[in-house]
């Protein structure tokens, strides 16, 4: 994942300012590392493993959105959940391997899915976003994604995608290098 910090778990969010963020997951017993805000995203970043927990960090993001108007995107720089149940999208990944991106609006996830080597083709959610689209048009998600065939190593890490997520949703860099 290029441009995140290695091994962490970054929320962005818009429609709350940057002390409430962070005092959310103080609160919840994950201070971040790191904070932010610009072009009217707030952010915080949060070393993945620095916390055991059973509530993971990307349900604490989509809670967040509970809040009027709130929206935010999780993204996790850990590597996809190995676990047994975790390759199901619709089954709770272990709080270590959580989904690698979410976005969540109204206290629900709007889409989930884990990045690169086809993975984001297995996702779910409960909102329809507009990020489908710009994944079917670059052949990241759908039947044809000849780009997979043509490629094996193609968004291997999930580059692609994460820069689709990027301009997706106009997030700003947390300034932080990988």
């Amino acid at each position: 994942m290029t441009w995140l910090p290695t091994d962490s778990f970054v929320t962005w969010c818009r429609g709350l300012d940057v002390i409430t963020l962070s005092g959310w997951f103080t609160e919840s017993g994950r201070p971040p590392a790191a904070t932010g805000e610009s072009s009217g995203w707030v952010w915080a970043v949060h070393d993945a493993y620095a916390t055991a927990e059973r509530y993971g960090a990307w349900e604490r993001a989509r809670d967040l959105t509970r809040a009027d108007g709130a929206e935010s995107v999780f993204l996790a720089s850990t590597p996809a959940c190995a676990c047994p149940h975790g390759q199901n999208y619709l089954v709770p990944h272990c709080p270590q391997h959580p989904f690698q991106f979410t976005y969540s609006r109204g206290g629900f996830e709007g889409t989930l899915f884990n990045l690169g080597r086809r993975r984001e083709s297995r996702r779910g959610g409960g909102m329809p976003d507009l990020l489908i689209r710009e994944l079917l048009d670059a052949r990241i998600v759908g039947r044809d994604t000849s780009r997979y065939d043509s490629d094996p190593d193609f968004n291997a890490d999930g580059a692609h995608t994460l820069n689709n997520i990027a301009e997706h949703f106009g997030l700003p860099t947390t300034g932080l290098r990988p």
